[in-house]
C-alpha cells in the first residue's frame, strides 16, 4: 500500500495535490469556543471526504495573506478523479464561507520525471502519515529559452541541480506539473525538519546554471504541519 509507504513504485506515479489557502472571518472571531470547536469538527469530516489523504498547515505568522493551508492528495490514473475532487472539495468548503475565506489556490499532477530513470529516494509521498515539521511550497515558471534549448543541454543543468539536492538527504520534494492548468508550470514542493538547513539549500541553488532560466518563482508560502484538530485549535 503506497499510502503507507510500502512498495512505492520506481517511477513516480500520477497524483493530484491541490493546496487551498484559507484566512478565519470577522464573523468567526465573534463565535464562542464551542461554536469554534463544533465548527472545527463538522468542516474537518467534510474536508475529510474529499481525497484519498488530507493534512492542515499553520501558515500564520510564517506567511502573510492566510491562516491555515489544506493539502489534499488522491489517486489521479483515472481521468474523471480530478472533476469529482473539484466538486467534493467545493462542496465541503462552501456552507463554511462565512467563517473561513480561501485566499490562494495552488495545485497541480505528479508524473514521472523525464531527467532521473527511477524514482528519488527524496521524493515526498503524498499519502504518508508521517509528515515533516516545516514544508515549503511555491510556483515556479521557467523562461522560454529553457524550452528551446536541447535536451541534453537541460539534463546537464538538471544533473547539477540533482547533485546540489542530494547534498540535504533529509530535506524532501515534490514536484508538480501545472501546464495549461493554472498560471504557473510547476509547483515545488519541500519538506524540512531544519529550515536553516533548507535556506542554506535554497542558497546554493542559486549559483547553479539552471538558475539563469527560472523567470518566476514567487509567492513562497512557509507552513507548520500538526495533527489538523491541533491545527485548527491555534484559532479556537
Amino acid at each position: 500500500d503506497k499510502r503507507k509507504g510500502i512498495g512505492m513504485p520506481e517511477q513516480t506515479p500520477r497524483t493530484l495535490n491541490h493546496y487551498a489557502f484559507f484566512s478565519f472571518s470577522e464573523r468567526y472571531f465573534q463565535l464562542e469556543p464551542q461554536e469554534k470547536r463544533q465548527f472545527h469538527q463538522e468542516w474537518l469530516q467534510e474536508l475529510r471526504h474529499t481525497s484519498d489523504h488530507l493534512d492542515l498547515y499553520q501558515v500564520y505568522p510564517a506567511t502573510r495573506g492566510a491562516d491555515i493551508m489544506v493539502w489534499s492528495a488522491l489517486e489521479s490514473e483515472d481521468p474523471g478523479v480530478n472533476a469529482e475532487f473539484m466538486q467534493r472539495f467545493a462542496c465541503a468548503t462552501n456552507p463554511y464561507r462565512h467563517f473561513i475565506q480561501p485566499t490562494d489556490i495552488l495545485w497541480g499532477m505528479t508524473k514521472p520525471s523525464q531527467y532521473t530513470k527511477t524514482r528519488s529516494t527524496q521524493e515526498i509521498d503524498p499519502f504518508s502519515q508521517d509528515r515533516k515539521p516545516y514544508l515549503v511550497l511555491y510556483p515556479f515558471i521557467k523562461t522560454p529559452e529553457w524550452y528551446l534549448m536541447s535536451r541534453e543541454a537541460r539534463q546537464g543543468m538538471m544533473n547539477e541541480h540533482i547533485r546540489i539536492g542530494k547534498q540535504y538527504p533529509q530535506i524532501t520534494q515534490l514536484l508538480l506539473y501545472s501546464f495549461g492548468l493554472q498560471d504557473q508550470e510547476f509547483i515545488v514542493v519541500y519538506e524540512m525538519d531544519d529550515l536553516n538547513q533548507f535556506s542554506d539549500l535554497v542558497y546554493t541553488l542559486r549559483d547553479s546554471e539552471a538558475r539563469r532560466y527560472t523567470l518566476r518563482d514567487t509567492p513562497l508560502y512557509a507552513g507548520l504541519h500538526h495533527t489538523a484538530e491541533d491545527t485548527l485549535a491555534l484559532w479556537a
